[in-house]
């Protein structure tokens, strides 16, 4: 299966600033030496040595992840970030659609999809609210969107609810779900096949406890190759923001090693969070999980565009 990245923010929408840019020049122009701007083969050899928050950047668009197997195409949340998907990708003839909750950031990017305005493509909505159509009505309809958003986004979709721990199979893709601690709720889901399991487990705050006693959701977490997660805070400010619904990127990696996941995808950035913010985390997520003990765990930061083969 292939999984890209399409929308990795948390909350609100976040595009680059003129400042950030500004920075990520000044950084540039800094490191640059006489012979590394000579001719364009020194410049490009230049370039491709910058740090990647630097010459990239992680994305400013909310939670949107793309499943693909074969011919069967799954998306995972519908934040801004379906609408870049919708522009890059071929309208297949089936959607599954998969909601991990229905707050603002994982939803709000439905009505610019252009494929559910696509009358040949059917979707497949899942979700844990037995009300999922009526919400997503509600959020498309006249004052606040045009009249034919509410029509197209009438026709051809098909609203199934999901029972926790229920395993059930989309073309032979072995599907699991499990509840997670946010506010209003929010569901962590696993896609399995040929002996390989993807987990995405956005907007969760986990606890203490969560390591340290048999926990529910094994089917879901247990030797995962790969885990997306919520890491949108510091350890200071999950403190400082208990209850809020979202996790320290260290308590992320401590899940991870609980549930002996190889891979962890950092996720769900902090809006307030620049490139180069985002990359010392990364750095010292790797770093506790050296600390730990625990090397063998890869740890990544969830990137806009950016493809993971299982």
């Amino acid at each position: 299966m292939k999984i890209t990245f399409w929308g990795v923010r948390g909350s609100v929408p976040t595009p680059l600033s003129p400042q950030q840019i500004q920075s990520k020049i000044m950084a540039a122009i800094q490191r640059a030496k006489p012979e590394d701007l000579e001719n364009s083969e020194t410049r490009a050899k230049f370039i491709s040595t910058l740090p990647q928050w630097i010459f990239g950047t992680t994305g400013g668009n909310t939670s949107c992840v793309e499943l693909v197997h074969n011919k069967t195409h799954i998306i995972l949340d519908a934040g801004t970030g379906i609408r870049a998907l919708g522009k890059a990708r071929k309208c297949p003839d089936k959607y599954y659609l998969f909601f991990s909750h229905l707050h603002w950031d994982h939803i709000h990017g439905l009505p610019f999809f252009d494929h559910c305005f696509n009358q040949d493509c059917q979707f497949e909505v899942y979700s844990h609210y037995e009300q999922a159509e009526q919400y997503l009505r509600d959020q498309v309809k006249v004052p606040y969107s045009p009249p034919d958003v509410v029509q197209a986004l009438s026709k051809k979709f098909n609203f199934h609810t999901v029972e926790e721990g229920k395993q059930f199979e989309i073309e032979g893709i072995k599907v699991n779900s499990h509840r997670m601690r946010h506010p209003g709720g929010c569901s962590a889901f696993s896609f399995e096949i040929d002996g390989k399991k993807f987990v995405y487990a956005t907007d969760v705050e986990l606890k203490s406890t969560d390591y340290s006693k048999p926990q529910k959701g094994g089917e879901v977490f247990k030797n995962a190759n790969a885990i997306v997660i919520d890491s949108q805070y510091t350890v200071e400010e999950v403190y400082r923001k208990e209850n809020w619904g979202h996790s320290a990127f260290c308590y992320a990696i401590d899940f991870a090693v609980y549930w002996n996941i190889k891979k962890v995808y950092l996720f769900h950035h902090e809006p307030a969070y620049d490139d180069k913010k985002l990359n010392s985390i990364l750095q010292a997520a790797r770093w506790y999980a050296q600390y730990i003990n625990h090397s063998d765990v890869e740890v990544n930061l969830a990137k806009e565009t950016q493809e993971i083969t299982l």
